[in-house]
């Protein structure tokens, strides 16, 4: 049997919806979704298996201008993915319309070597006139032929988005095993999940200021373990934010994120929560290389 595979980065401004997308192209979480821009820090890959065609789905950090080491290294790391990719997938935002950043992004992508295909996603918020001038607009990036109206959240076009993708996969070998569905480490993944909810209760600075990292998982029995996460801010305020008042925000942040783990993992999670202050990490070479922050 031929088999295809191959890698397909998936670009856009903050906030267009991309890790939402990959999750529905994959078919399980593998991505944390906020609505606050800088979600994704690493290049996340999702693996979509069919019995002939393998496509490796790299969920690019937001496309922006670098203001600091974290975002410079963020896209350096977006300019490596799309230079190593088979084909590039563009993400617009129907309801915020298509602004300068999508056409810095479409700049870049218009002198690819490989083929780049738009999706125009949440359009279930958007009523039908809003629909029309949206995919007028991407069509005038002229980066693609091809463009796909989808809402990632609800499902609808992506079943056309992906066939469409595998079509566009050269002849290879499969890069994972069919039963693979993400590159992350487990680790890795749980500390994610675990700072989503930092992103979905916290406010201003707070949010990009916060790293959250495994410092142990201890599994007791086969149906419970006990995971211990170090979250890191940047001063004693973005500490005191984190704890809130008589430590009600990070009993909040641990409820929700232990259900997610517990989802995860499939089994009684323990999740204790420790804050710690570390004065400009974001500038830490030494830290980033650490964090897997390439």
């Amino acid at each position: 049997m031929v088999t295809r595979s191959g890698f397909v980065a998936i670009a856009g401004r903050p906030n267009v919806g991309k890790s939402t997308l990959v999750n529905a192209l994959v078919g399980r979480k593998i991505a944390i979704v906020s609505d606050k821009a800088q979600t994704t820090r690493r290049a996340i890959r999702g693996v979509v298996t069919h019995e002939d065609t393998q496509l490796v789905l790299t969920d690019l950090p937001g496309v922006q201008r670098p203001r600091d080491t974290l975002t410079e290294r963020m896209q350096r790391r977006v300019e490596q993915e799309l230079g190593e990719s088979d084909a590039a997938l563009m993400v617009l935002n129907a309801v915020e319309g298509v602004g300068p950043g999508d056409r810095f992004i479409a700049a870049a992508l218009r002198g690819a070597k490989v083929p780049v295909v738009v999706a125009v996603n949440k359009l279930d918020r958007c009523d039908r006139t809003k629909v029309v001038t949206m995919l007028k607009d991407a069509e005038d990036l002229g980066i693609a032929d091809d463009i796909f109206p989808i809402s990632a959240h609800k499902g609808d076009g992506v079943v056309a988005l992906l066939e469409h993708l595998r079509g566009l996969m050269p002849e290879g070998p499969f890069y994972f095993s069919p039963e693979e569905t993400s590159d992350q480490a487990e680790h890795v993944l749980l500390a994610e999940l675990v700072r989503e909810q930092v992103l979905r209760r916290t406010r201003q600075e707070v949010p990009h200021a916060v790293e959250v990292v495994i410092d142990d998982i201890f599994q007791e029995r086969d149906d419970f373990v006990r995971v211990r996460a170090l979250m890191w801010v940047e001063t004693e305020s973005q500490k005191g934010i984190l704890i809130g008042t008589g430590g009600k925000m990070i009993k909040a942040i641990g409820t929700k994120a232990r259900k997610e783990l517990e989802r995860e993992m499939g089994m009684q999670v323990h999740l204790d929560l420790t804050v710690r202050v570390r004065h400009g990490w974001r500038g830490d070479d030494r830290l980033l290389d650490r964090l897997g922050i390439e």
